[in-house]
C-alpha cells in the first residue's frame, strides 16, 4: 500500500486524527504541544499518530492533505488544520461542537 492510500485509510478509518511531532503523552516540538492540549480541553477523544515515527507519513502528508506544517488534524476525513487554526477552533467553541458527535476512540 503506497503512502496516499495509507492516509486515506487512517483518516477514513478514525473520526478525529491528529498527525503530530511526538505522541500526545510526549509532544515533540511546542505546536503538537498546544494541539493535544486544545483537543484534550474540547473533551473529545482523537487518534494521533507520530509522523517523526513514520518517515513515509512524514514525507507524504503534507503533499496529501496540501498543508506543509505539522500537526494537521482531520475530522471526518476533512483537513481541518493546523495548530493555530485548532486554538482559534477551541477558542470559539467551534472544536468541542466539530467533534461532539465524532465518537471516537483515543488511540497513539
Amino acid at each position: 500500500m503506497d503512502v496516499v492510500e495509507r492516509l486515506k485509510a487512517i483518516v477514513a478509518e478514525h473520526p478525529a486524527v491528529l498527525f503530530m511531532k511526538g505522541t500526545p503523552q510526549f509532544p515533540m516540538c511546542g505546536f503538537s504541544s498546544r494541539a493535544v492540549e486544545a483537543l484534550t480541553e474540547a473533551g473529545v477523544p482523537f487518534y494521533a499518530v507520530n509522523v517523526l515515527a513514520d518517515p513515509e507519513i512524514r514525507a507524504g502528508l503534507p503533499a496529501f492533505a496540501n498543508w506543509p506544517t505539522f500537526p494537521q488534524l482531520f475530522v471526518q476525513g476533512e483537513l481541518i488544520g493546523g495548530c493555530d487554526i485548532i486554538e482559534e477552533l477551541k477558542a470559539s467553541g467551534e472544536l468541542a461542537r466539530m467533534l461532539s458527535d465524532t465518537g471516537g476512540e483515543a488511540r497513539s
